[in-house]
């Protein structure tokens, strides 16, 4: 960050009477992160979870989160189940049981936003999924245990079976059609952004910048320079009338069970 900007940042903290820590790569080289506390409560290990948590330890091995549990990190707390869910003596102490002096991220995701800042702040976007507001958590969409997250999808996290997550909620957009809309086989991410987007309904891009990123095409002999041409069809007329699926073209943007041209 610039000095010139640093500076100014501070300015405008101390004229609102806050205290700010700024922290970012020029300040710290890595992030650093306390797992939840439990007050009272002391580290035990993953060996100890084991005992009545069997099969969710035994695939959590296979889980991207547990690439940081090793036993000779030293850190102490910072590895394994107790990273995320709080130390675990009072809740062993207790006998168990659900949210029993133990921290379940699956009812407050506030726990895995702690380490997944970038996340955090697309929830703050104007348009989002309501996980702030208490109506959806993370693991409704994502899989923090287990191998399904190790799947070819390239982003895991469960994200293999995008779209399968997505029709849990989105049932009408994710039904089967006739003519399917091609994008659909790549998953709902091609078209909206997961977490949270400056746009309309989740929209990577807004209005027909959205289509033309696929359906662009450049004239070809005997059209006009600048026009945009789909298929065989010159759209430069069309597509001054607004988006693809609000100008009344192609409404059906999810598929058809009618025309292969995306009309109900």
């Amino acid at each position: 960050m610039p000095l010139t900007l640093r500076r100014w940042l501070l300015i405008a903290f101390a004229g609102l009477g806050v205290g700010a820590l700024l922290i970012s790569c020029a300040t710290v080289e890595r992030t650093v992160v306390a797992p939840p506390e439990i007050e009272g409560a002391t580290f035990v290990g993953n060996k100890a979870c084991y005992e009545c948590h069997t099969n969710i330890v035994r695939s959590f091995i296979s889980s991207p989160h547990a690439r940081i549990h090793s036993a000779d990190l030293q850190m102490k707390g910072q590895s394994g189940c107790e990273s995320c869910h709080g130390a675990g003596s009072r809740h062993i102490a207790a006998g168990g049981g659900r949210g029993r002096f133990i921290i379940n991220p699956g009812r407050d995701s506030q726990t895995c936003l702690n380490c997944h800042l970038q996340t955090h702040a697309e929830f703050q976007l104007p348009q989002h999924h309501p996980v702030l507001e208490g109506k959806l958590n993370c693991v409704q969409c994502h899989d923090p245990h287990g191998s399904d997250i190790m799947k070819a999808a390239g982003t895991g996290l469960a994200m293999a079976r995008l779209n399968e997550s997505c029709a849990q909620c989105h049932r009408e957009q994710a039904k089967p059609h006739v003519y399917e809309h091609d994008a659909m086989r790549e998953g709902c991410t091609v078209c909206h952004v997961p977490h949270g987007s400056i746009n309309a309904k989740l929209l990577v891009e807004r209005d027909l910048n959205l289509c033309l990123k696929c359906h662009a095409q450049v004239a070809g002999a005997g059209q006009a320079a600048g026009s945009i041409v789909i298929g065989s069809i010159d759209h430069t007329l069309l597509v001054s009338r607004g988006a693809c699926w609000s100008a009344g073209c192609h409404s059906a943007i999810h598929g058809s069970n009618v025309s292969p041209n995306l009309h109900y």
